[in-house]
């Protein structure tokens, strides 16, 4: 792989981009669903080779990145409905998420960063993760149709999350998508400014869920224009 001047062997320098404005967060998805990534090592979930393999990844990752403040460890969807097409299902339940996920964590407490993660095992399991999540992982829920109003379906579950997340203060960087609608993005960060105090407000995530190839090249720029428009909604501005 080149090397970019003032980088390292990824092409990444995290100081010229911090200069430029942007912040440069690790996002390394360690969910049996969504871990092909990891190769070999996505067939040995759970043994000591997983644990090595992980632990060195997200240490190499903190230094890759200059010692982010933030660092994304994915896990969501980690069901059998999520897997039915697949031809080698792995599925971690109840205590054996749980000690995996903390696990995770505490790799990339111990380095001086904070884990965030996808909030959907709330779900399902509402009071399990009120019992067993650390307030100190940041939440990311999402939802990406146009209504938010937690009363009604498909969102009565979903958008009734952020409340509940809310309501037990932890903290959220809200997820929208412009993957179903153009309209959720805006919606979802009008309703978080009304509904979220902003001391546990930490941001938003936008994602469009289309690869960064050139057939998808206009609906990632409606994506970006809608991030600044609700942005500058959100500061008040014209």
């Amino acid at each position: 792989m080149p090397v970019l001047p003032g980088g390292d062997a990824t092409g990444l320098d995290p100081d010229k981009l911090r200069k430029l404005g942007i912040e440069p967060i690790p996002k390394l998805n360690f969910s049996a669903t969504h871990d092909l990534w990891l190769g070999p090592y996505s067939r040995m979930v759970s043994t000591p080779t997983y644990y090595e393999v992980c632990a060195d990844l997200i240490s190499e990752c903190i230094d890759i990145f200059d010692n982010p403040r933030l660092f994304h460890l994915g896990m969501d969807e980690e069901t059998f409905g999520h897997q039915v097409h697949q031809s080698y299902v792995v599925i971690r339940q109840y205590d054996l998420w749980w000690h995996d996920l903390m696990f995770l964590v505490e790799q990339v407490d111990k380095r001086g960063a904070r884990a965030w993660i996808w909030s959907d095992f709330i779900w399902n399991h509402k009071d399990e993760f009120l019992q067993r999540m650390p307030k100190s992982v940041l939440q990311s829920n999402w939802y990406y149709e146009q209504s938010l109003t937690p009363e009604d379906e498909p969102c009565k579950t979903y958008v009734n999350a952020y409340n509940i997340l809310e309501d037990n203060g932890y903290d959220q960087v809200p997820t929208g998508s412009n993957h179903s609608t153009p309209d959720n993005f805006g919606n979802t960060v009008r309703w978080a400014k009304q509904n979220i105090a902003p001391e546990r407000l930490k941001g938003f995530f936008q994602t469009i869920w289309r690869p960064t190839t050139e057939e998808f090249r206009q609906r990632h720029i409606e994506a970006i224009e809608q991030i600044g428009a609700a942005r500058r909604e959100f500061e008040g501005k014209t």
